[in-house]
């Protein structure tokens, strides 16, 4: 049986309780494997470890980092079907989603060796005579990691080579439901020669252990990715000691279609939009907007799309959509879906589920009054809504708690960039589905959807602090 322990100070370590937990496959519920689960003293070691190897890394040379972040490229390069293979085993992947997931992890590598040189800081000049001024960026400390099931070798890779980059250390506390792709992250960086104690990770029961990591006094700044209420919760905890913190939290985006859009590349647009890992992501397209005239080709044509879409067999590379992660999330999706037609939705397709797999859910004639209006339902379930015009689309985009993505599709320039403007997300992608990410652009969202930015040159703003120094020359 395979069993994964603790990293702490680069080498696996047994947890204080000598307890385990099962990670299942969320397609069968077949063990993958026994995970040691820590405790709060289990995270005092490895904050107290990332602390102490804090006093060395940061002043480590920039080619040492950027040798690191290279090398660990190309060990996910080389590795690229380990990778693959954990994620569609372990949290349910389609292959393209987990082919997507891996080919980020490399560029993000990359893209973050590139930072280390560019830790730049400024000179001025100063109203005192004989007196010279600048101010440098210094790495802040150890960083509280945080990452959720849904891409999880994504966000690992997001948070922690910026860390790495900027010469700070980390503590990550992965998903109960991702903890092997964290173990083999883990063994990439050792072999990459990452110093031990630069990254480590506890598992276990968030509950139990997930406020004592974001409380600890020795943790500098937060990470997290995760629900708007577990946010919401570390946001608290955070702000008791005036932790830096960025939250990358969940969405209710919209996909707005005008009557003069492409039809094909919007209905692509909707079908990868929503469908793509089984809507268990918090981009996905969940409002559907399209105005009057378009609606009456793109309602029947997506609902077909919909109906042969590839369901369960995730050893076809064909398959979209895979199994929900766990009981719990899918009786969210039920409920949510049962709520709506309950109340006078229209269910255009959907129905019964095949084993763990949600099949693609559309509906119709949503209301407010409806879970499904305002709640991120996580699935592969989406509301169409059909409006007389871009103003009327545009207050129903943002008629939401949320501002994450948003996407628009349409031929008039102008009428794209009042969209643009207009809406509340903190991403606004014309042409293009709602799902986008890349390492160095400003990932990130407003409202229920978090704040501050996730991406190369963004993250300097929580993981470097400003330092003003000044010498009296004369």
């Amino acid at each position: 049986m395979n069993t994964s322990e603790l990293w702490i100070g680069g080498k696996e370590q047994k947890s204080s309780t000598g307890e385990y937990f099962d990670d299942l496959n969320p397609s069968n519920s077949a063990l993958i494997a026994r995970v040691a689960k820590g405790n709060a003293d289990d995270v005092d070691a490895a904050v107290s470890n990332a602390k102490e190897t804090f006093e060395h890394f940061k002043d480590s040379e920039v080619r040492q980092r950027e040798k690191i972040l290279c090398d660990a490229a190309s060990l996910v390069e080389r590795d690229r079907e380990i990778y693959m293979d954990l994620l569609v085993n372990e949290v349910g992947s389609p292959q393209m989603k987990a082919a997507f997931e891996v080919d980020y992890c490399i560029n993000a590598f990359r893209a973050a060796a590139g930072v280390p040189r560019r830790l730049v800081g400024q000179t001025m000049p100063l109203d005192r005579p004989g007196a010279f001024g600048m101010s440098i960026r210094e790495p802040v400390g150890v960083i509280g990691c945080i990452t959720p099931f849904n891409v999880p070798l994504l966000k690992n890779v997001k948070q922690i080579a910026m860390v790495i980059a900027t010469g700070n250390t980390s503590v990550l506390m992965p998903s109960e439901f991702a903890p092997q792709v964290t173990v083999q992250f883990a063994k990439t960086l050792n072999e990459a020669g990452l110093p031990g104690g630069v990254f480590n990770y506890v598992t276990g029961d968030p509950a139990e252990i997930g406020d004592f990591l974001t409380s600890h006094r020795d943790i500098a700044a937060i990470n997290f990715c995760g629900s708007p209420r577990v946010g919401q919760h570390v946001a608290n905890i955070a702000a008791k000691s005036l932790k830096p913190i960025t939250l990358e939290l969940g969405g209710k985006n919209p996909l707005i279609i005008l009557n003069d859009a492409d039809l094909d590349k919007a209905l692509e647009a909707a079908m990868l939009g929503i469908f793509f890992f089984q809507g268990q992501a918090c981009m996905a397209s969940s409002k559907i907007i399209v105005e009057s005239e378009i609606a009456q080709r793109f309602i029947p044509a997506f609902v077909e799309i919909a109906k042969n879409i590839k369901i369960g067999d995730l050893s076809d590379p064909e398959t979209a959509i895979g199994p929900i992660i766990s009981s719990r999330q899918a009786d969210r999706i039920k409920s949510h879906v049962a709520d709506a037609i309950e109340k006078g939705a229209t269910l255009l397709h959907g129905g019964d589920w095949q084993g763990n797999c949600c099949p693609p859910t559309i509906l119709s004639n949503v209301n407010s009054g409806m879970a499904v209006y305002s709640e991120e339902t996580f699935g592969p379930v989406t509301s169409i809504y059909t409006v007389d015009d871009l103003e009327m689309g545009m207050q129903l985009a943002n008629d939401t708690s949320y501002g994450l993505s948003c996407a628009i599709f349409t031929t008039n320039i102008s009428s794209a960039m009042r969209a643009a403007k207009k809406s509340g997300a903190g991403m606004v992608h014309i042409n293009a589905m709602s799902i986008q990410d890349e390492p160095h652009i400003p990932f990130g969202g407003n409202g229920l959807s978090g704040f501050g930015r996730e991406g190369t040159d963004a993250d300097l703003d929580i993981m470097t602090k400003w330092k003003w120094i000044t010498m009296q020359i004369d």
